[in-house]
């Protein structure tokens, strides 16, 4: 049993929550102080001229708004070993490596014990509201969690990415004993050195704990789908190592081996069981519920990027509550869900003040004038000032600015989010999609989260025909004059020419930027294409990442592929199986 004092004092924890918000600006204003006096002395803010000031006033006045590329020399000499404070007051002894799915390659960022606190803060905080809506008792969180090696840097730091680095710090088990959500898979499983071992012993951990298991989760939705994907092919072979005791010679690495060795005894009882429930489930509807009766739901981040995957989670999950996890990036952390007992698709995320200084930049266009030359409208517009966080407005869409305890000072995170209401003084935020990542050829402009409605709306055509669309990708083809838009499509079984000429069609008229549909009346981008690629695609998308060092845990599955990520591109373009042309204009 765990003792009291090793449980989280939920009300507590609320308590200050509430109070810290109540006001939020001058929590900003310590919060930035803080961050100032800890690394007064780092050579980046010793250049900016601040002269010991710590007031946002000065600091927005001395210290320019960057992105990764412009700290990218700072961090590359911190990864080489310098020995002085270049970004922070403290040695950092740690470097994140993101996903590398939105460029095409992993960048690096610092990671530090503060920004683990940071991690820890939110962690705590959202599990406090979650858990007053959806208690949980002492049991086992079925985690489906992976964890990369940590290599080094030329300077001897270590490297692995923001989730490894979080899930191999020792505060992270302590904290899940702490939310009574620990992980029912040995260690040995979430750092195995392979990724389709460590599922295959995830599920057949999760499978022995069964009726213990309270939550299920994954740092993204993609990793819970992926996961019952693969039981659907796996389990009968899961089902005889539970009868024989004995762990299929799929798993190799000694170390996984003998962990499980530990958990698994013959339970032929167990066994039988499974196989009851599996064979009769239609389609594997309610297949989570089936197996774990006592879970009480499922958790990871489900907005943005993660939406397309909730019609395939919400089958497996049945009647089980899903509930989005807490908004942050490799780079640190913005908000907590407080609000879980929405769904995924309106969940919001409150601003923790606490935890970094917050700049938004406004989005509505500032456009000073325009002028025209051969025909075509040129827009001068100047970027708005960044507000404060008490500033914003509700209904209004901002890039998110973020000043952190890690060495990033003024950083545009490149995240689009909209300010859906206010929770005390902090803002309540929905994420909307990533700025870089668009559709453009001229003067058209389409978001992520564009693409994701015009998928959406396609893919209805082939739901009647009870195929969905297993996951997607686009790309601008500029090769010839016009160009236009490609929309990669991987479908969950045959559909036929016709139909998937008229998802064509849709696809093209979902695109309702003024831009865009003005361009394609006057044939200035050429008609869309859909190219239907072979089923396993974005399963090869997924095994070139983890070649390149990511982790499942944080995946996602590029929605644009741009020019910098020409193996994704060949991949894609290698496995197209049909292809279609819109003849929607």
């Amino acid at each position: 049993m765990l003792e009291k004092m090793e449980i989280l004092d939920v009300e507590k924890l609320i308590g200050d929550f509430e109070v810290m918000t109540k006001d939020a600006e001058n929590v900003q204003r310590e919060t930035l102080k803080m961050i100032l006096e800890e690394n007064g002395c780092a050579e980046y803010l010793q250049n900016m001229g601040l002269n010991g000031r710590t007031d946002p006033e000065s600091f927005k006045a001395c210290v320019p708004l960057v992105t990764h590329k412009d700290l990218e020399p700072y961090i590359q000499r911190v990864a080489d070993g310098a020995f002085s404070p270049i970004l922070t007051g403290k040695p950092i002894t740690t470097i994140s490596l993101s996903s590398g799915t939105t460029q095409g390659k992993p960048k690096f960022v610092p990671f530090n014990n503060e920004l683990m606190e940071t991690t820890l803060q939110i962690y705590h905080t959202s599990f406090a509201f979650r858990n007053r809506e959806f208690p949980i008792e002492n049991g086992k969180a079925l985690q489906f969690i992976y964890s990369s090696k940590h290599s080094k840097t030329k300077g001897g730091l270590f490297a692995g990415t923001a989730t490894t680095n979080v899930f191999r710090n020792p505060q992270f088990k302590k904290a899940m004993t702490a939310m009574q959500s620990e992980c029912c898979s040995p260690d040995e499983v979430i750092v195995g050195p392979d990724f389709h071992q460590s599922l295959y012993c995830h599920l057949l951990c999760g499978l022995i704990f069964h009726e213990e298991i309270q939550l299920v989760s994954s740092t993204f939705a993609h990793s819970i789908v992926l996961a019952f994907r693969t039981f659907e092919q796996v389990w009968e072979e899961l089902c005889d190592d539970i009868r024989e005791g004995v762990l299929t010679s799929r798993i190799t690495f000694p170390s996984v081996r003998s962990a499980m060795a530990k958990l698994l005894k013959p339970n032929p009882e167990l066994a039988d069981l499974i196989e009851k429930k599996c064979s009769r489930l239609s389609n594997w509807y309610g297949l989570i519920p089936e197996l774990f009766p006592n879970v009480k739901y499922i958790y990871g981040i489900m907005t943005g990027s993660m939406e397309p995957y909730l019609k395939k989670l919400r089958h497996y999950a049945a009647d089980v509550p899903l509930i989005s996890a807490d908004y942050g990036s490799s780079e640190g952390w913005i908000g907590a869900n407080i609000n879980p007992s929405l769904p995924p698709e309106s969940t919001t995320y409150a601003v923790l003040p606490n935890i970094g200084y917050f700049e938004f930049i406004p989005l509505k266009e500032n456009v000073e004038g325009h002028m025209q030359e051969n025909g075509n409208v040129s827009f001068l517009s100047t970027e708005p000032k960044p507000v404060g966080l008490t500033e914003v407005k509700v209904g209004e869409e901002y890039e998110v600015i973020i000043t952190s305890f890690a060495g990033l000072y003024r950083y545009r995170l490149g995240d689009v989010v909209k300010v859906m209401g206010f929770h005390n003084s902090t803002p309540e935020l929905k994420f909307v999609c990533r700025r870089n990542l668009m559709l453009t050829i001229n003067i058209d402009k389409n978001t992520e989260k564009d693409l994701q409605l015009a998928v959406e709306e396609a893919a209805k055509l082939i739901a009647e025909e009870k195929r969905e669309v297993i996951d997607f990708s686009s790309n601008v083809d500029v090769s010839a004059d016009p160009g236009h838009y490609v929309i990669f499509w991987e479908i969950s079984g045959e559909v036929s020419d016709e139909v998937l000429k008229e998802c064509c069609n849709c696809l093209d008229r979902s695109f309702v930027d003024a831009g865009y549909v003005s361009s394609r009346k006057v044939k200035a981008i050429g008609p869309l294409e859909l190219r239907v690629v072979w089923k396993g695609t974005f399963h090869k998308i997924l095994d070139h990442y983890l070649r390149l060092g990511a982790v499942v845990s944080q995946f996602k599955t590029p929605r644009y592929v741009g020019p910098t990520n020409n193996k994704v591109l060949q991949i894609l373009c290698d496995n197209v199986a049909k292809n279609y042309f819109s003849t929607a204009f």
